[in-house]
């Protein structure tokens, strides 16, 4: 298990990562254990938050954590207004978010998969990509 520390510098953070490819899959574990062990804290991670500018990111869903690479947020619907905290950041911040997504994203054996969220999973993923794409809450 390689837990990794969590990153806080705000400028590190508001840069673009950049696709990931089967040379990340240590790095995506590292993502996962790292979530598993701030279980409670956290109910997803993406890699820059532990220094990896990749676009790779870990969630929970129910309680099993999957990892998604280079995740795409292929439409939206129903948007309203969300209060979210973050591991790298102080307190929480209000932030625009959508009920309902339809991610693209390549599973840990590289196979694309297209799948329907809702609630708060949706929340979480649209975080976790924003933080992909450099953008902070």
């Amino acid at each position: 298990m390689a837990v990794k520390p969590i990153i806080h510098d705000e400028l590190s953070l508001k840069f673009k990562s950049i696709p990931a490819t089967k040379q990340d899959l240590a790095a995506a574990n590292d993502l996962k254990d790292t979530l598993l062990a701030n279980n409670g804290k956290a109910a997803g991670l993406a890699a820059n938050m532990i220094g990896v500018q990749k676009r790779i990111i870990t969630l929970f869903v129910g309680p099993l954590p999957i990892v998604m690479l280079n995740p795409i947020i292929v439409s939206k619907s129903d948007k309203y207004l969300a209060y979210e905290g973050c591991l790298s950041l102080e307190g929480e911040r209000p932030t625009e978010r959508y009920k309902k997504i339809t991610v693209k994203y390549q599973n840990e054996n590289f196979e694309t998969r297209q799948q329907e969220f809702s609630d708060f999973v949706a929340e979480v993923i649209q975080h976790e990509v924003d933080h992909c794409n450099g953008i902070l809450i």
